[in-house]
């Protein structure tokens, strides 16, 4: 048994944490609240212990990771927070890698390389095109740079959208309710343009996984994800999957998503990434499926993992 540090109870750091038990590990969860989420799936399970902490808290959060084999980053500022919240947590995390000696494995998207027309791979150069981007990107050059002067360890995952129970997705809270209940639903932009989208179980199996293997360190990988799909195909597979009747899928339009974002600032921030539902937006996973042999969940079982999750009352409330 092998102690692990997790900080964020959301999807990937519950999967983690439930990865991690089943394998007879200890687990450390950090939240603010201290408090397992009851959607978690943590609920007796061995050798987990929440514990309360602001993580951007370095002393504290060092002292606690002391004898961690790996510090695994899976928390989720506000999104309309990244410019301010991230930085200060990223700043944390590293010094409490330095300090403990723990390996940082990191959970991250493809916000850094910007908007590219080619599938995107580890070796795409990062290239933001939006604030949430950079902030992404100098993430990882500041862990990369202290792994390379052998102060820390360190490595990354990078998911595209996610899917899957609980996930916050395009293909989430609001699709799924109004495909199960028979009702139209409205997508992002252009709902005919191909899209990577990324299990949130399948996140968390190669964290575990690189969090561990030494030759995973030092480096960034793509989580294996199942072909594109566009939005309006994606939505079709869930409604089969659920064995619903299909149902019109349409765009929210521009000027509206322009009105939402006057009264909701997360949807506001949603604007400068929009390029990803405009045009092809596909990842390549290639080469942790030939470095690790983890292989996507079968998209038919995402998806109804997805579906199933939405049946419970008030699951996603």
């Amino acid at each position: 048994m092998s102690k692990h540090l997790i900080v964020g109870m959301g999807p990937i750091g519950s999967a983690a944490a439930r990865l991690l038990s089943a394998r007879g590990e200890e687990v450390v969860l950090v939240s603010r609240s201290g408090v397992t989420p009851a959607t978690a799936g943590l609920a007796d399970l061995p050798g987990i212990r929440p514990v309360r902490l602001d993580a951007t808290d370095a002393t504290a959060l060092g002292e606690l990771a002391a004898g961690a084999a790996v510090l695994y980053n899976c928390a989720g500022p506000a999104y309309h927070r990244w410019a301010t919240d991230w930085p200060p947590l990223a700043a944390a995390l590293l010094a409490a890698a330095e300090r403990s000696g723990a390996v940082l494995a990191t959970v991250s998207n493809l916000y850094g390389y910007g908007a590219v027309a080619a599938p995107m791979t580890e070796g795409t150069p990062l290239d933001p095109n939006s604030v949430k981007g950079q902030v992404r990107a100098r993430m990882w050059k500041d862990a990369l740079a202290l792994h390379q002067a052998g102060r820390i360890r360190t490595t990354e995952i990078r998911s595209s959208n996610y899917i899957g129970p609980h996930a916050e997705s395009p293909l989430g809270a609001r699709v799924v309710p109004r495909l199960l209940a028979g009702r139209s639903v409205q997508v992002l932009r252009s709902a005919d343009t191909a899209h990577s989208w990324t299990y949130t179980e399948d996140a968390a199996r190669l964290l575990v996984t690189v969090g561990g293997e030494e030759r995973a360190w030092g480096c960034a990988w793509h989580v294996p994800s199942n072909p594109p799909r566009t939005q309006r195909e994606a939505v079709a597979d869930l409604a089969e999957a659920a064995g619903v009747s299909q149902v019109r899928v349409g765009e929210i339009p521009t000027f509206l998503l322009t009105a939402l974002g006057l009264l909701n600032p997360t949807v506001r921030e949603l604007r400068e990434v929009a390029y990803q539902f405009e045009h092809p937006f596909v990842m390549d996973s290639g080469a942790a499926t030939a470095a690790f042999d983890l292989r996507p969940t079968p998209w038919t079982e995402v998806l109804s993992a997805t579906a199933d999750s939405y049946r419970t009352p008030n699951a996603h409330r």
